[in-house]
């Protein structure tokens, strides 16, 4: 029963929103159709039995329009552009083929003829022969320089017999122990300190020879003071047992 009444409740407002719809619509479609259509256009149309005299033609004047002046175009004329001269080829000279020089002709050398030297010794001047008294002074320089030798030759002696007579040997010396120095003289005899050009090998005889060097102060010279420069600088050697 419930559910009987509860459709007929609604049954009534749906069939009235069916009939709005489909009012609507044909509504719609009346008016879009009718909108979309133009009326027809009646035209009225008259019937003569003949045609009516036409009437003059009034001439038409005829109108002339002025027309400006058209100007004349002016011609642009190209400009002629001249090309630039190439330089004209000039014909290139050809070499001058010059003829083959001619070799100078080779003249034979001629060598000078050597001259043969003469004969030396017949050329050759001879010694000049010594006249008498040069051969005087000759003989009278090399007895002078003989006699100076000896002269220095045994003052030499005496100085070396002076020190030999003031060395002290020591003990063990070899026989063939042999010491040099070097003595400078000074004028009166007098002594410098000597000096060892060479070593005996034992220094206690070197020492022993030096001291009596230094003893033996002054040291005997010849009277004649032009052989002094003899005497300056002695070299002296000295062995053991006075040899």
């Amino acid at each position: 029963m419930n559910t009987v009444v509860y459709q007929d409740l609604y049954r009534l407002p749906a069939c009235l929103l069916a009939v709005l719809v489909h009012g609507a619509f044909l509504a719609l479609l009346y008016f879009g159709f009718s909108w979309q259509t133009e009326p027809p256009v009646v035209m009225s149309v008259e019937l003569w039995q003949s045609m009516p005299d036409s009437a003059p033609a009034t001439p038409v004047e005829a109108r002339v329009e002025e027309v400006a002046p058209v100007e004349p175009e002016v011609e642009i004329k190209p400009e002629i552009v001249v090309p630039d001269k190439k330089p004209e080829k000039k014909p290139e000279k050809k070499p001058e083929i010059k003829p083959p020089e001619k070799k100078p002709e080779i003249k034979p050398v001629v060598k000078p003829e050597v001259k043969k030297p003469l004969d030396v010794k017949k050329t050759a001047p001879q010694p000049a022969q010594p006249s008498a008294a040069e051969q005087q002074a000759a003989r009278d320089k090399a007895t002078q320089e003989a006699a100076t030798g000896r002269v220095v030759d045994e003052f030499v002696g005496k100085i070396q017999g002076k020190i030999r007579r003031n060395v002290v040997e020591p003990p063990d010396v070899s026989k063939e122990a042999r010491a040099e120095f070097l003595v400078t003289v000074l004028p009166g005899g007098r002594v410098l300190p000597p000096r060892l050009l060479k070593s005996s090998g034992n220094p206690a005889y070197d020492n022993a020879v030096e001291r009596a060097i230094l003893k033996s102060d002054p040291l005997p010279l010849p009277a004649d003071a032009a052989l002094f420069n003899r005497f300056r600088e002695l070299k002296l050697g000295f062995q053991p047992d006075n040899k």
